[in-house]
């Protein structure tokens, strides 16, 4: 599945954007990240190992929140040199540089996270792919809208 218009649930594009995320990008791991007011609730991923799917964390303490607070890309090459980057969340896991798109702008209500197991830059190339597939999902967050949402109790969190 990877058509983004054809989404019927959150859940259906979470499904969509991990696949696509790595797919457009080579990386090692993706996620999809959704806005819960001061939260951030890591909804989906795709990776070599397990990330942070299922998790929340606050608004203020993730890079995801950073892209959705700030509503700009961010580009780490190297975790350990980022100081948006929570250390205690990253290094148990295999990512050593990320590229974290918000969705939505101006108020993003989600991000796209790329994760690569060693120290890269993304590209202008792997950055324009991620940003066309945030504004794609953009779309169909805002055709769908936000009633399925993890927080809503018709959520499936498959």
């Amino acid at each position: 599945m990877t058509n983004l218009a054809a989404a019927q649930t959150l859940a259906e594009v979470g499904e969509i954007v991990r696949v696509e995320a790595r797919r457009l990008t080579g990386a090692q791991g993706a996620t999809f990240v959704l806005r819960e007011q001061d939260r951030c609730f890591y909804a989906d991923e795709d990776a070599i190992a397990p990330l942070w799917k299922g998790q929340r964390f606050p608004i203020s303490a993730c890079i995801s929140g950073w892209a959705m607070t700030h509503d700009e890309t961010a580009v780490v090459p190297d975790i350990e040199l980022d100081e948006r980057i929570p250390l205690e969340a990253y290094m148990p896991t295999f990512v050593r540089s990320l590229l974290m798109v918000p969705v939505g702008s101006p108020a993003p209500t989600a991000a796209i996270g790329a994760y690569w197991s060693r120290h890269h830059r993304a590209t202008p190339r792997q950055i324009a792919a991620l940003q066309g597939l945030a504004e794609r999902t953009a779309e169909a967050i805002h055709r769908i809208g936000l009633g399925d949402a993890p927080w809503a109790p018709t959520f499936s969190n498959r």
